[in-house]
């Protein structure tokens, strides 16, 4: 007969009566409910019961903006336009679908400080549906976005010593949208990345302060993909097809802009079999192309000549070195240039210590005999 010191370790006989006489049901639904309750416990508790999942969260401040938190979001990469509803009018003034309230015969305007107005959507006559969105277009009547959307000049602006000031990188950050649209200048041109939400607010705010308005379209740099621009940009590695696929997409981001501004793109403004269905596409369009003049080897001028495309080229950037001293260089030397020439035009950030010295320095120009004027002043004559 086996005694316990010929048993393994740890083991005894389990009795089977007394198992069989255990309440395996009330075991299991306590042991459910359990489970139940402190999954309840942790989503009242937990902040995020979602664990891992990542999020953001952006303060946003209305009472200055006028924006509500669902203003501000991640763009939506491909979103083809709907179809207009089955009882649209393609006569009406206001056609139908989701576009409609974006784009009207008769758009809104308002007063800028010398009188004249600046439409806040977009004008229907010289704007058309695309597969994402509303597109520019020439009108019927050869009037393009260039003229119709371009802030008005004093006349006597044509003369004398005239600089343009281009503040890029509007839309991706609240804070510093509202404070350049606040702050800059009503002449000074602003141009807007593609990527941020709620851009249409941002152009009727900046179109309220009176500014003329460029679209950033993102463009290979030869760094790519390590320096990669954005969703979206073009690239020389694809076809002219795939890139005005591109290109139509990031012109529909937005309306009321004169035209588009490269974004990076040393690469892709160099190559010839590129950029010439680029400009052909603008030309067809009525808008302008501005070269951000970063690249010595752009050939983006003369492939705007070839398609009669209006185009300009800025002559530098003011705040290459982020200094307050830097960029008060920067911005003497533009003044400079444009007594020399005529007319000079820059490129800038929208980073706050870049607008609070354009700010300074813009208030005592006229008085040292030189006008700061929107892009739109600075197309040749025969482009205009």
């Amino acid at each position: 007969m086996a005694n316990d010191l010929s048993k393994p370790l740890g083991l005894r006989k389990i009795n089977k009566g007394l198992l069989a006489r255990l309440p395996l049901g009330l075991i299991g639904a306590t042991i459910l409910a359990s489970l139940v309750v402190g999954a309840g416990a942790w989503i009242i508790v937990v902040r995020d019961p979602l664990g891992g999942e990542p999020m953001v969260s952006v303060r946003i401040d209305r009472t200055k903006t006028g924006l509500g938190p669902k203003d501000v979001g991640v763009a939506d990469l491909h979103k083809p336009v709907e179809a207009e509803s089955a009882d649209s009018d393609p006569q009406s003034p206001l056609p139908g679908g989701p576009l409609a309230p974006l784009m009207q015969k008769h758009a809104p305007v308002v007063q800028i400080s010398d009188g004249q107005p600046l439409t806040t959507s977009a004008v229907q006559k010289v704007s058309e549906k695309g597969k994402y969105g509303i597109l520019p277009k020439l009108a019927s009547d050869g009037t393009r976005p260039l003229e119709q959307y371009a802030r008005p000049v004093p006349p006597h602006s044509a003369t004398g010593a005239r600089v343009v000031i281009i503040v890029g990188g509007l839309g991706l950050s609240q804070t510093g949208t509202q404070e350049a649209i606040r702050l800059l200048p009503q002449a000074v041109t602003l141009g807007f990345a593609p990527y941020g939400a709620s851009l249409d607010r941002w152009m009727q705010r900046a179109r309220q302060e009176g500014h003329e308005l460029l679209l950033q379209v993102p463009m290979e740099p030869f760094d790519y993909p390590d320096n990669d621009p954005g969703p979206q940009t073009l690239l020389t590695s694809l076809s002219p097809d795939q890139n005005m696929d591109r290109l139509q997409w990031l012109m529909s981001r937005v309306t009321n802009y004169v035209g588009i501004i490269n974004y990076t793109g040393a690469k892709f403004t160099a190559t010839p079999e590129q950029m010439e269905p680029v400009m052909k596409e603008l030309a067809s369009r009525g808008v302008l192309f501005v070269d951000d003049g970063s690249s010595s080897r752009s050939i983006a001028e003369g492939a705007a000549n070839a398609a009669h495309a209006p185009f300009v080229k800025a002559d530098m950037t003011i705040d290459t070195t982020t200094t307050e001293a830097a960029i008060d260089t920067r911005l003497s030397q533009l003044e400079n240039l444009a007594r020399s020439r005529g007319i000079a035009i820059g490129i800038a950030s929208d980073l706050p210590l870049s607008v609070k010295r354009i700010v300074e320095w813009s208030k005592g120009l006229e008085s040292r005999g030189v006008l700061l004027v929107p892009v739109s002043a600075s197309v040749k004559e025969g482009q205009m």
